[in-house]
C-alpha cells in the first residue's frame, strides 16, 4: 500500500484508532481514507487523498479543540514517498527528496526509525549524508530527512520538526 501518513497508537488499540481515523478524516474531507495495520503493533499506514501535512495539522487542531474526539491517535507523521526496503533504493529516493526540498541555505538532520528490519541505521545515514551537500545540524535543524522503516514498508519524508503532530503533546499543553 502506498501510504502518505504514518500514525502511531496504543498497542492493541489499532482497531479503535482505525475507527477514530475514519471518523476524523470524514470530518476533514476524505470519506475514502484507507487505513491498515502495519506489521508492527501500534502503527497504522494511512492513504488519504488530502495533503498529508494539511491533514495532520487539521487533526491536531481537532485534538486541541475537542480532545475527547481524539483518544487513540498518538502521533501523525506525513510521508512524501514510499519505497521498498532495498538499501540502494532508499538511498536514491532519500537523496532525491532531500536535494529537492532542502534549500542550500537550510540545515538538516537525518532521522531513521526502523522496526522489524536488519538495515543498519548508521550505515544508511552515512551513505545518504555523503550525497547531500547541505549543512548538518543535529540539535536544531531547519528540515529533517526522516526515514520510517516498518518491515518491508519504507516511508521517506522531508519536514520541519513541527510537521510531526504529537496529539499527546497537544492535549497535555
Amino acid at each position: 500500500m502506498k501510504f502518505n501518513l504514518l500514525v502511531s497508537t496504543y498497542r492493541n488499540r489499532e482497531d479503535d484508532c482505525i475507527s477514530e481515523l475514519w471518523y476524523l478524516f470524514r470530518e476533514i474531507g476524505d470519506e475514502n481514507v484507507e487505513v491498515r495495520k502495519a506489521m508492527v503493533p501500534g502503527l497504522l499506514l494511512v492513504r488519504t487523498k488530502l495533503d498529508p501535512f494539511d491533514a495532520s495539522k487539521k487533526l491536531g487542531e481537532i485534538a486541541r479543540e475537542r480532545p475527547w474526539d481524539v483518544r487513540y491517535t498518538l502521533k501523525l507523521t506525513p510521508i512524501i514517498a514510499v519505497t521498498s526496503d532495498d538499501k540502494e533504493e532508499i538511498k536514491r529516493v532519500a537523496v532525491q527528496l532531500a536535494l529537492e526540498r532542502i534549500r542550500e541555505d537550510e540545515s538538516f538532520r537525518i532521522t531513521i526509525n526502523k522496526r522489524a528490519s536488519s538495515i543498519s541505521r548508521k550505515d544508511l545515514i552515512n551513505d545518504i549524508a555523503k550525497d547531500i551537500n547541505r549543512r548538518v545540524d543535529l540539535k536544531n535543524p531547519d528540515k529533517v530527512l526522516q526515514i520510517e522503516i516498518v518491515g518491508r514498508d519504507v516511508g521517506i519524508t522531508v519536514l520541519r520538526p513541527s510537521d510531526v503532530i504529537s496529539i499527546v503533546k497537544i492535549i497535555s499543553s
